[in-house]
């Protein structure tokens, strides 16, 4: 139970990748709060995990701020945050509007720097804060037709070296951890897109984008989640990374 005692704050917590983060650090002792705009899915996986569902728009500061404060109230003070809620809306750049581009620089960039501030506080009083935010292999390298999420996802693994360098003299850390294509509805969506225009099946579509990652098979959440849990572990030093998850081997 390397969590005991910890309360880790997850965004997007109800679905996917993080409903895979918030059971993989109750299993080490972690209390959690779950935060999203989506109350049923966090209520089913706090149920689960004996967390918090805090009901809340990521792309509101002040929404943020407001559930950094319930999260305090009904767990104490923040010691992890995993900066997991998303988006990846799919076009040609040349027909990718400005309302596309905000709606995603709002989730996936403006919404972890608003986080990170405002559990800030808490973080760095605690004897091991961490933070992990969900980046993508596409905040490290591009990728046609999603040129949002890809400059959304090198803003965050930025985002995380900058805190990381700022705070490398505290007990704070600061890491990015960027899966392939990992078995989620984005990833359904993106194939059933890609089924669509070309005329191929979805589970065709799939594998074409299974053979993207280096292991040629999707990555499933708890892929990722294993690697947010040991970031998170207080004995883990690691800082400023951008860990790549493309093998499940």
């Amino acid at each position: 139970m390397r969590l005991q005692g910890a309360h880790a704050l997850v965004t997007g917590g109800g679905t996917g990748i993080g409903a895979a983060i918030a059971r993989a650090l109750a299993a080490e002792g972690a209390r959690l709060s779950l935060v999203g705009r989506r109350l049923a899915p966090l209520e089913a996986v706090a149920e689960e995990t004996g967390g918090t569902a805090i009901r809340a728009d990521l792309v509101e500061p002040e929404q943020i701020a407001r559930a950094v404060a319930e999260a305090r109230a009904a767990n104490g003070p923040l010691t992890i945050l995993v900066n997991n809620a998303g988006i990846a809306p799919s076009a040609p750049f040349a027909r990718t509007d400005a309302a596309t581009w905000r709606a995603v620089m709002a989730t996936n960039l403006d919404a972890p720097f608003h986080c990170c501030k405002a559990a800030l506080g808490d973080l760095l009083a605690a004897e091991a804060g961490r933070i992990v935010t969900i980046a993508s292999v596409a905040g490290l390298e591009g990728f046609a037709y999603v040129a949002p999420y890809v400059a959304s996802k090198h803003g965050v693994v930025g985002l995380m070296r900058a805190i990381a360098a700022e705070y490398a003299g505290t007990s704070l850390t600061a890491n990015a951890v960027c899966p392939g294509f990992v078995d989620t509805d984005i990833v359904a969506n993106a194939a059933a897109l890609i089924a669509a225009k070309s005329g191929m099946g979805e589970e065709e579509a799939r594998a074409q984008l299974a053979r993207q990652n280096k292991g040629g098979t999707l990555l499933t959440p708890e892929d990722v989640a294993k690697v947010v849990a040991e970031l998170c572990d207080p004995s883990n030093r690691t800082n400023g990374a951008a860990i790549t998850i493309e093998d499940r081997s």
